[in-house]
């Protein structure tokens, strides 16, 4: 890809949050954000502004739940985790994008389709 870091499109990061939660257990904004980017190879990074930003929206949705801990280096933390209707959405979000990202593969792979010979 190019120089430039990739512009989520809306509702891409609740997703990738949800995802995440999914695979990886509870974790802190900083850690959420961190694998995001890690499994990303870098081409998303996400600021702590929308990070948490996105952990407000999804706890008000009650797709995710929060509560304080201890984080690796002796902080106080709010870990998240993904609810029951948080693994609902993501099986209906999953769906939704790997849907569209076929539709958009196949636009993107015509060739010469329908031109008049």
């Amino acid at each position: 890809m190019g120089d430039s870091k990739l512009d989520l499109l809306q509702g891409t990061l609740d997703v990738m949050v949800l995802q995440t939660l999914e695979v990886m257990g509870p974790l802190h904004g900083y850690g959420i954000a961190r694998r995001i980017e890690q499994v990303s190879s870098d081409e998303v990074l996400l600021n702590q502004g929308t990070i948490y930003a996105a952990l407000v929206r999804l706890q008000q949705r009650g797709w995710i739940a929060g509560r304080w801990g201890t984080s690796e280096n002796n902080r106080k933390a709010k870990f998240y985790s993904i609810t029951r209707a948080g693994q609902k959405q993501l099986a209906k979000d999953t769906a939704y994008w790997q849907r569209l990202s076929a539709v958009i593969g196949r636009v993107l792979s015509m060739h010469g389709q329908g031109e008049e010979k």
